[in-house]
């Protein structure tokens, strides 16, 4: 009984969207009228109504249809819920006046395929259910109270049969009962596949929210990311402007005091120690500065950064650079990063002898590779070196491949997009 309602349920909704819709389809109907009364010859300005009549039939479709569409769209859900589980909209909830609710509704997915789904209602589901309901249904009660009706002096004519006799009338009882028998069953399938294709165009939830989360969340990371560059970026500042500085004064007057004292004397060899702690402290410093955020890098790009980065390595770094152009700071300050952590652990972990560093521009992508013939077995799982340098590259869209087998080689793949550049908060 509930495919019989549902099946109804889906002829009542079609007849009642199939009254929304049609003054929207006036012009098409007036375009027929005009060609059935010209037959044969078209004067110019039919010719013109002719070419326009269709258009302005689509745009009102396009238009007004998705307005159409939602409130069918509710009805469907709730009907649908006869013999599927519920279907949950698709829809997001805007925020702001009627305008703002328009631009939410007509910019979603969710609206269009609603919209699709009141197409098919009125030209595919709408009709196929009352197909059903009449050919099984409907004939099938006919056909029963057959006898009924011609006692009753009703004539019964299916084509070019005509049963005028009460005994025949009986004949047909049979086909009656079983056409009534196979009804729901019809009418489940019917209603099954109406329900399939509604949870395919008036659902989507789960798929909104779930892209709804991930652009938050991706932003979020973005924010995170922006945030804690700006950091650095201070630290790096505050470290070389300030503190570096103090350092280089204090070496001096260190230096002005180890003059003015006795050479050979304790003095004079207690400042000498002071001094050589402090320039070394200052070469520290400026080491912590490069890694921070080196100026090379912003200054000149990765085709200058890069080289000296490899120069600072205790091992022998083989450094290939093929860019023409300089990429977007984002971008470049990402793939900074990650050859430092690259060169880095290979350092710490990987004992190789020699390491291969290869930067190119393929395609809209800047590809870091990093190849070293170290031991190998590196596993993200182990420390946060190598997923902290996936997750920086993955803000900007870009991925990052490991292949690492026990006894080595170890190379480290990673690509960032251009294109992907940071959003703000604002965004």
């Amino acid at each position: 009984m509930r495919s019989l309602g549902a099946v109804l349920g889906a002829v009542l909704v079609g007849g009642v969207s199939h009254l929304l819709i049609g003054p929207m389809l006036i012009p098409v109907i007036i375009l027929v009228e005009i060609l059935v009364e010209a037959r044969q010859d078209v004067n110019e300005a039919e010719l013109w109504i002719v070419v326009l009549l269709p258009f302005l039939s689509l745009g009102m479709l396009l238009l007004l249809g998705p307005l159409v569409a939602l409130p069918v769209a509710a009805v469907e859900r709730w009907r649908l819920r006869l013999v599927h589980p519920p279907v949950r909209s698709g829809h997001r909830t805007p925020r702001g006046g009627v305008r703002r609710w328009l631009r939410t509704r007509y910019s979603e997915a969710a609206t269009w395929r609603e919209f699709a789904y009141l197409l098919l209602l009125c030209l595919v589901i709408a009709p196929l259910s009352a197909l059903v309901l009449i050919g099984f249904a409907g004939y099938g009660l006919v056909l029963l109270g057959a006898p009924l009706l011609v006692a009753a002096g009703e004539q019964l004519v299916f084509n070019q049969f005509r049963v005028s006799g009460v005994g025949a009338a009986f004949a047909l009882v049979p086909v009656g009962a079983a056409l009534l028998v196979v009804s729901p069953y019809a009418a489940a399938v019917t209603a099954h596949l109406n329900a399939v294709l509604g949870r395919i165009l008036l659902g989507g939830e789960p798929s909104e929210a779930l892209r709804s989360e991930l652009v938050e969340v991706k932003r979020s990371r973005a924010r995170l990311v922006d945030s804690f560059e700006a950091e650095r970026r201070r630290i790096e500042r505050d470290l070389h402007d300030d503190t570096q500085q103090r350092l280089v004064t204090l070496a001096m007057k260190l230096g002005l005091a180890r003059m003015d004292s006795p050479a050979g004397s304790p003095v004079e060899r207690s400042l000498a120690d002071a001094q050589e702690q402090v320039k070394e402290i200052i070469s520290s410093m400026r080491e912590i500065i490069q890694g921070i955020h080196p100026p090379l890098l912003t200054d000149e790009g990765l085709v200058a950064a890069l080289p000296e980065l490899a120069e600072r390595c205790a091992f022998p770094v083989d450094l290939t650079v093929d860019l023409t152009e300089r990429s977007p700071a984002h971008v470049e300050g990402v793939v900074y990063f990650a050859a430092a952590e690259a060169l880095g652990n290979v350092a710490k972990h990987s004992e190789a002898h020699r390491t291969a560093v290869t930067v190119e521009r393929a395609g809209e992508d800047v590809v870091l590779e990093v190849t070293d013939d170290g031991r190998g077995g590196a596993d993200p799982e182990r420390g946060t070196g190598l997923t902290g340098l996936a997750d920086r590259v993955a803000v900007l869209g870009g991925r990052t491949l490991l292949s690492s087998p026990v006894g080595g080689p170890t190379r480290i793949r990673v690509e960032v997009p251009c294109t992907g550049a940071p959003r703000s908060a604002s965004s």
